[in-house]
C-alpha cells in the first residue's frame, strides 16, 4: 500500500504527527480493517432498505442468547469508576481544549467528530493538543496576551476521545490513491502517539464511538483495539469505549453491541439527538405516524424516548456498564439573566431525571453547568462514584415502544420549520468555515442539530406535512420561500462577506439536499467537500 497526504499547506508542527512510523501505522490500520468498514456500510443500507419495506424494527432472533446470558463487561479501571459530569467538546484550538480540562469536570469527550469540522490542520492540531495535555505542556497565550495553562490545584479532567464515524472519510490522506478512513486516522494518530503517555499518567487509552448501527460494527472497533495494543506493545484491555447510542438499529444491539467488545467496553451513552436523527432517517419514508413534531418540542420524557433510556441504563447495569445520560447544551447568557436562569432550571430537572433513572453520570457542553450537573449526581451518588448496583429488573421495553415516535404528540409548525432552517444554514456556515461548536440561540450546537433539522424538513416536504399554526402544506415551494427569507436573516446578521464565502453556499447545499427526491444519509458528507 501507498500512503499520501494531499494537502500541501504548512501546518506548524504537523511533522512531530505525521511520522513516518504513525503513517505506517495508519497504513497497516487500513490494510485489515478498511475493507470490512466498506462491507459493513454496505450493510447499513441493506438493512435500511427491509426497515423502509416493513416499517418495523426488532430486536435480532440471532443474538437472542446473548441478550439471554449471564456475562459482563471488563470492570472500569479507576480513572473511569467516576464519571458524574462529563464536559464535551473539540480538542481544538488549544484554549477550548484547555478549558475543558480544567473545568472540574471528571471526564472530557475530546471531540474529533461533530464538534470540529475535520480540516487537516484541525485534524493535526486536535491531535497535538491531546498529546501535549497528556504530557502536561498544553498552553496557549492569546493575541491580547491572556495566558492560558492547565491547572495544577485540582485535577485534571479524564481525556475520552472521540473519533470520526465509520462513514467519513479523510480525504487529506489517500492510500492506495483512495480517501482514508477518518476513524482510523483519528483513532491511528491518537493511539500511536499518546496511548503510552497516558498509560504511564495512570489513565488509558480511553475512546468514545459514535454513528453505529450494529454490533458488527462494535466488532471491527474489537477488533482494531486488539491489533493496536499488540502492534505497540500495550496490554490488552488498555483501551476502553463507551459507545453512543445515537442510531435506532444500535437501540436494539445494546446488549450485542457490550458484548462484542466487553473486554474494551465502558458503557453506553445516550445520545439523544443523533437518536432523534436516525429515527427520522431510518423512518422518513413510512408516512405521517413516524414525523417528528417541532424538534424543540420532542422532550426526553415522551414514551418512545423514555423507552430508550431506560433500556439503556438496565441493559448497562446488568453488565457492568456505565449509562451515560445526554447533552446539556445551555450557554450562559450574562446579558440575560432571567432567560439563563430558567435554562438552567430545565438542565436541573433533566440532570435530576438522568440520574434518578439510574444514569452514573451525564454531559454539559458548557464549564458553567458543570457544577450545575455535579449538584445534582451528588445528591443522588452520595459516596458512591457510581450506581451500578440500580438494575431496573422492571423495565421490560419492547420494539413497539422504541418506535412509538407518535407518542412524542405534538404539532407541525411553520415556525417550527423556519427555525429548523435557520439552525441547518446556520451551524452548516459556520461548520464549512472550520468551526464544528457553534452557540445558536444561546445553545452550544454540532452537527447533531443541523441534521435534524434537515432531516425534518426532507420529511416534512416527504409526507406532506401540515403546519399547525398556519394550515399551509410542506411543499418545495415553501419550503424554498422561508429558506430565502432566512438565509437573508443570516446574511444581515452576519455581513455580506462571511455571508458569501460561507452562509451562501450553506443554504445552497441546505436547499439541494432538502428539496432533493433522494435523501443524503449524512449532510456532513457533501459539506465536507466546501472545506478546505
Amino acid at each position: 500500500m501507498a500512503i499520501t497526504v494531499t494537502d500541501p499547506r504548512p501546518i506548524d508542527r504537523a511533522e512531530e504527527i505525521l511520522t513516518p512510523k504513525a503513517l505506517a501505522f495508519i497504513e497497516e490500520l487500513h490494510q485489515r480493517f478498511a475493507g470490512t468498514r466498506n462491507e459493513l456500510l454496505e450493510a447499513r443500507k441493506v438493512k435500511r432498505q427491509k426497515v423502509a419495506d416493513t416499517s418495523r424494527l426488532d430486536f435480532l432472533p440471532e443474538t437472542q442468547e446473548i441478550r439471554d446470558g449471564d456475562w459482563k463487561v471488563a470492570e472500569a479501571p479507576a480513572a473511569l469508576q467516576d464519571r458524574r459530569v462529563e464536559m464535551t467538546g473539540p480538542a481544538t484550538p488549544a484554549k477550548m481544549a484547555i478549558n475543558a480540562l480544567n473545568s472540574g469536570a471528571k471526564v472530557w469527550l475530546a471531540d474529533l467528530e461533530d464538534a470540529s469540522t475535520p480540516t487537516w490542520p484541525n485534524v493535526i492540531d486536535a491531535i497535538l493538543n491531546l498529546r501535549d495535555a497528556a504530557q502536561g505542556t498544553l498552553s496557549y497565550t492569546s493575541p491580547e496576551g491572556k495566558e492560558y495553562r492547565l491547572r495544577t490545584d485540582a485535577p485534571l479532567a479524564v481525556v475520552v476521545a472521540r473519533p470520526r464515524g465509520w462513514h467519513m472519510e479523510e480525504s487529506h490522506l489517500l492510500i492506495d490513491g483512495e480517501p482514508a478512513v477518518g476513524a482510523l486516522v483519528d483513532f491511528g494518530l491518537h493511539f500511536f502517539h499518546i496511548a503510552k503517555q497516558l498509560l504511564l499518567n495512570g489513565h488509558g487509552p480511553y475512546y468514545y464511538l459514535p454513528k453505529m448501527e450494529s454490533h458488527l460494527e462494535a466488532r471491527l472497533w474489537n477488533d482494531v483495539f486488539v491489533f493496536a495494543q499488540d502492534f505497540l506493545g500495550i496490554p490488552q484491555g488498555s483501551v476502553r469505549a463507551t459507545v453512543l447510542i445515537e442510531t435506532i438499529p444500535a437501540a436494539f444491539e445494546m446488549d450485542e453491541i457490550l458484548y462484542e467488545l466487553r473486554d474494551h467496553a465502558s458503557g453506553l451513552n445516550a445520545g439523544r439527538w443523533d437518536y432523534l436523527f436516525s429515527i427520522i432517517k431510518y423512518f422518513r419514508d413510512a408516512g405521517e405516524e413516524f414525523v417528528l413534531p417541532d424538534r424543540a418540542t420532542v422532550a426526553m420524557t415522551a414514551p418512545f424516548m423514555r423507552a430508550y433510556t431506560e433500556l439503556l441504563v438496565k441493559t448497562c447495569h446488568k453488565r457492568g456498564a456505565f449509562a451515560m445520560g445526554g447533552m446539556a447544551a445551555v450557554i450562559p447568557n450574562r446579558k440575560q439573566p432571567d432567560v439563563t436562569a430558567a435554562a438552567f432550571d430545565k438542565v436541573r430537572a433533566d440532570k435530576t431525571r438522568e440520574a434518578n433513572d439510574g444514569f452514573d453520570g451525564s454531559w454539559v457542553a458548557h464549564p458553567d453547568l458543570v457544577s450545575t450537573c455535579r449538584e445534582v449526581f451528588d445528591s443522588v451518588l452520595g459516596d458512591r462514584p457510581n450506581q451500578l448496583d440500580k438494575q431496573r429488573p422492571e423495565v421490560n421495553v419492547t420494539a413497539e415502544q422504541l418506535i412509538d415516535v407518535a407518542s412524542a404528540g405534538g404539532t407541525v409548525t411553520e415556525a417550527g420549520l423556519r427555525l429548523n432552517l435557520y439552525v441547518a444554514v446556520a451551524y452548516t456556515g459556520v461548520w464549512i468555515s472550520g468551526s464544528g461548536a457553534v452557540a445558536i440561540h444561546n445553545l452550544m450546537e454540532d452537527a447533531a442539530t443541523a441534521e435534524i433539522s434537515r432531516s425534518q424538513v426532507w420529511q416534512q416536504i416527504r409526507n406532506k406535512s401540515v403546519l399547525a399554526d398556519t394550515g399551509n402544506t410542506v411543499t418545495r415551494e415553501l419550503v424554498t420561500r422561508i429558506l430565502g427569507e432566512e438565509t437573508e436573516r443570516l446574511r444581515i446578521e452576519f455581513g455580506d462577506e462571511n455571508f458569501t464565502k460561507y452562509y451562501e453556499p450553506a443554504s445552497k447545499l441546505i436547499e439541494d439536499i432538502c428539496l432533493s427526491d433522494d435523501y443524503t444519509d449524512f449532510l456532513t458528507t457533501p459539506a465536507y467537500e466546501l472545506v478546505g
